[in-house]
């Protein structure tokens, strides 16, 4: 059976980078390069072959994207015509069913600390903004993301910030989940604003304070299972996250991961991100 949710790996001519589809004979949702989950317009499943096709999204080119593959040893291998024309390859795995359990939670890790060497540059050729301030750990303006060194798996994180005015962030849940950071508030709730796992859930509640004002954000992730208390208020309350969203890191589901500070939209502040991991 080639329905349901997979983590996909695409072999473009410029490197590899992440996707996901879940597929049923109803259509089903995508995640590309970058952007958000989208559904599929079009889904062909027969026997061991698939067929999925859906419109550009932030892709430049002007026809759909189609994706065709076959079932392999349990695997999906099949091809894909990039936006420059061009045949390349793509594999994917069934993804990880990561369900809820009772976790204890083990001692604090702080992330913002004297310095930053426990972040590195996710894109060394571009500039990195990053810098540790009186305020904390301050990206001053679009440059690279940073990448957290240590890894985890289920964890609870406290985060506070601020943004300026007109910003865009956003903190990658081992690498692959965004929680976005917007400057948006009084706006209402939706899957790509403040909070949202951006894509995929919307919060109940925008919750956001305005531009320079500092928030905090009580996140627990323990398998697929998300919640979020902005500001006091919980806005996602233990929400499945179905697969990951435009932009991770890898599609390595099932393995720890960083926590990843977008640095790449816009500017931000963290005075605080202390990861409590599961035991």
């Amino acid at each position: 059976m080639i329905s349901g949710r997979w983590d996909l790996i695409v072999h473009d001519t410029d490197g590899d980078y992440p996707s996901w589809v879940h597929l049923s004979a109803e259509g089903g949702w995508f995640v590309g390069k970058v952007g958000s989950a989208r559904p599929v317009i079009q889904t062909d499943l027969v026997g061991d072959t698939v067929r999925w096709q859906l419109p550009k999204q932030y892709e430049g080119r002007s026809d759909d994207l189609v994706f065709t593959g076959e079932l392999v040893d349990g695997r999906i291998e099949g091809t894909f015509v990039n936006d420059a024309g061009v045949e390349v390859r793509w594999e994917g795995t069934r993804a990880p069913e990561l369900p809820k359990r009772d976790v204890t939670w083990g001692e604090p890790i702080e992330l913002v600390r004297a310095s930053a060497a426990n972040w590195t540059a996710r894109w060394p050729h571009m500039e990195d903004n990053w810098a540790i301030t009186a305020y904390g750990l301050v990206n001053s303006e679009a440059g690279t993301d940073y990448v957290s060194t240590e890894l985890f798996s289920d964890f609870h994180l406290t985060a506070e910030y601020r943004y300026p005015e007109g910003s865009n962030s956003g903190i990658y849940l081992r690498g692959r989940y965004e929680f976005q950071i917007l400057d948006d508030h009084g706006t209402t709730p939706h899957v790509g604003g403040s909070a949202a796992i951006y894509g995929f859930i919307r919060p109940t509640k925008n919750a956001i304070h305005p531009p320079s004002e500092w928030n905090v954000a009580e996140i627990t992730l323990v398998g697929r299972f998300i919640t979020v208390v902005l500001n006091g208020e919980t806005i996602i309350d233990a929400e499945e996250i179905p697969g990951i969203t435009g932009g991770a890191l890898d599609s390595n589901e099932g393995e720890p991961g960083p926590i990843l500070i977008q640095g790449d939209h816009g500017p931000v502040t963290y005075r605080r991100l202390t990861v409590r991991p599961a035991l």
